[in-house]
């Protein structure tokens, strides 16, 4: 009887124990947060943010942070309202942290920026054609003094070339050993950074004289190395996703970056780089898209269609259109002309951007 009586205590003592349990889950998960997880937003479009729990929960006062910062508090369930005119695009973090008797719960959701308007839509005039070597697949593309800086990739194939623009020959060339996938580049100074792809993902800095390799770093920036450009006191590196990277021009390590975004999607595969007047100028890989990006907000301010700039019925058989995609876009400053290209193209082509 006694063994019974015992058993009987324990199993009570548990199921009171449970049902404690049950009740604290049971309070957590009656807060709810809206809006719901997800919902995207223009950016400068207010979000209207609310947090809902039992009736007879009291609170001391509610917190709201948006990615961890602290944007309104409340000491009731009234909405708050998240202003969003110079926040970062992309996902956002919404934590409502209610606060009662020294005690603290957390719910969470999550809202997507996107750019405020739809981006100007602009196509092309082909002002010169220039010839361009059929054996560079194109990743970075530069001009400075009156010659093309090209960076070119596959293992075994890549190399940095400094090329006359008027033959498409280079004057000068560097090798990369077998093991890299050449990719990117950018002149700072009288240097010249270019990246490696990946496996193994890596800087290579030559001299912009004699391309004489001057080091060679681990690239720990981002997924990949893709495009890369600078605007004279930082240097900007994407990595085959939405994200445009900001590196410090001297030391090329991390001090930010901003997610590329429209007006309805992020624009993933964002690659060859040029900075012209402000703005970052930007192939879509594998489209005929050259996007014009707010390098200080990601917003997409102006797409610009370049088919059929190299004709289909102009290339060759066996062409590989896969692969020998749009890429390569070059700024001469000084003489205001654009220069664009695609990878073992034929012709290297300047074009003015004129709007549709």
């Amino acid at each position: 009887m006694r063994n019974n009586t015992i058993l009987l205590l324990t199993a009570v003592a548990m199921l009171a124990f449970g049902c404690a349990g049950c009740n604290k889950k049971t309070q957590e998960a009656s807060l709810t947060i809206t809006p719901e997880a997800g919902t995207s937003y223009k950016q400068g479009q207010p979000v209207s943010v609310k947090l809902s729990y039992p009736a007879d929960t009291k609170p001391d006062s509610i917190v709201y942070l948006v990615d961890s910062t602290r944007f309104a508090s409340k000491k009731d369930s009234s909405a708050v309202s998240l202003k969003t005119d110079s926040m970062r695009l992309g996902p956002r973090v919404i934590t409502a942290k209610i606060y009662q008797g020294g005690k603290s719960q957390d719910a969470s959701t999550n809202i997507v920026l996107l750019a405020p308007k739809a981006p100007e839509l602009y196509t092309y005039k082909i002002e010169k054609t220039y010839p361009h070597d059929t054996s560079s697949y194109t990743e970075g593309l530069l001009y400075q003094d009156g010659y093309l800086y090209e960076s070119t990739g596959q293992p075994g194939h890549s190399k940095l070339l400094k090329v006359n623009l008027e033959t498409g020959k280079a004057v000068m060339q560097a090798k990369l050993d077998s093991q890299y996938f050449g990719e990117g580049s950018a002149i700072i100074g009288n240097k010249i950074l270019m990246l490696t792809w990946k496996d193994p993902k890596v800087e290579l800095v030559y001299d912009k004289n004699t391309f004489k390799l001057l080091s060679t770093a681990p690239n720990n920036v981002g997924v990949e190395g893709w495009g890369m450009t600078n605007d004279g006191t930082k240097l900007y590196m994407d990595d085959s996703t939405n994200r445009i990277w900001f590196l410090n021009k001297d030391t090329y390590q991390q001090i930010g970056f901003v997610d590329v975004y429209d007006d309805q999607k992020g624009i993933d595969s964002i690659n060859e780089l040029e900075y012209v007047d402000g703005k970052i100028y930007a192939n879509v890989y594998t489209t005929d898209i050259i996007v014009v990006i707010d390098p200080k907000t990601g917003v997409v301010l102006q797409k610009i269609d370049m088919k059929n700039l190299y004709p289909e019925n102009q290339r060759p058989e066996g062409f590989d259109e896969g692969n020998n995609v749009l890429n390569g876009i070059a700024w001469d400053a000084k003489g205001k002309r654009m220069f664009v290209t695609g990878k073992k193209w034929p012709h290297l082509y300047q074009v003015k951007f004129v709007k549709k």
